[in-house]
């Protein structure tokens, strides 16, 4: 079995502020770094270094080579990833606060440049049973959810970043949906949060997708999981947080990597939990994703 991760390859260019810049502002930055990222580069690298075979999908410019250079070291097949010469390769200009919270300028790129020739070459070499992780930061999702379906490969989505064309996609040919809550209100039309009574909320979002398993990750108040058949909730593990950039991602990786690999959903939720609290605990995005031995060895208070 495996994974194909059909996605986003930037170079993130990170400025740590006191503040985020506000409009008509000038503001100084406390550092910069120049990092490898994109939520298909994050997810893939998760998937990776959470034990599974991993193979990412995508396009970059000449300028992008040493994103798939950094792949390779933690065991990621860029076979792929194709080089295009006519665009930038993609980027984000991220601001990191002293919070670690952090805002995100995404600019695509040759990302939104993919074929449906390419992504024909890629399935070729995928079967029923392998499943294929993807995100909001590409072109031709729906052709791909479709040709996934025509195979039996598992379909997972994570419709981040949220934008009007998610509506039109297939999405009742996903498996698994994988989103934050104010995803979740949006694609499931509903208006409030119903108190906090998050399982309401997933409930609302089963009601529109039947044939799907909902994950929900909520922040501080943890993640939910949510089927035709079973329910269950994960809180968080304490962590200082240096940065949440990439948290989601690895969340992502290590939960699809744990279902992948047999284990019970409750398993896999703590274990996607452990990874992404130590992920907030360091500056970085996919720097920050630690490997699985890590992840089982680490006491968490």
């Amino acid at each position: 079995m495996k994974i194909l991760c059909f996605g986003s390859l930037n170079i993130d260019y990170i400025y740590e502020v006191n503040t985020f810049v506000k409009a008509e502002e000038t503001i100084s930055s406390k550092s910069f770094s120049k990092k490898c990222g994109g939520k298909g580069l994050n997810q893939a690298a998760a998937l990776a270094k959470a034990g599974s075979q991993t193979f990412l999908a995508g396009s970059v410019a000449a300028s992008g080579k040493f994103l798939t250079d950094y792949c390779k070291k933690f065991n990621v097949d860029t076979g792929f990833v194709v080089e295009n010469p006519e665009v930038e390769t993609g980027h984000a200009i991220i601001q990191v606060d002293t919070h670690g919270q952090n805002c995100i300028l995404l600019y695509s790129g040759a990302n939104r440049t993919i074929t449906t020739e390419h992504i024909d070459r890629v399935f070729n070499n995928f079967t029923a049973g392998d499943y294929v992780l993807l995100q909001n930061e590409i072109n031709n999702i729906a052709y791909i959810m479709k040709k996934a379906k025509e195979k039996n490969i598992k379909i997972v989505f994570n419709p981040s970043p949220l934008d009007e064309t998610v509506y039109e996609y297939p999405l009742d040919l996903v498996d698994i949906f994988i989103m934050n809550r104010v995803e979740g209100m949006a694609l499931s039309g509903c208006k409030e949060e119903y108190g906090g009574d998050y399982k309401r909320l997933a409930q609302a979002i089963a009601k529109k997708f039947p044939h799907s398993r909902i994950v929900l990750t909520l922040g501080k108040a943890g993640a939910l999981y949510l089927d035709d058949k079973t329910s269950c909730f994960q809180g968080i593990y304490d962590a200082p947080v240096v940065d949440s950039t990439g948290a989601g991602d690895t969340f992502t990786g290590y939960f699809i990597s744990q279902l992948a690999g047999g284990q019970s959903i409750q398993k896999a939720m703590e274990i996607a939990s452990k990874a992404a609290a130590l992920a907030v605990s360091k500056k970085g995005a996919t720097e920050s994703i630690p490997y699985m031995e890590e992840v089982l060895s680490h006491q968490f208070k």
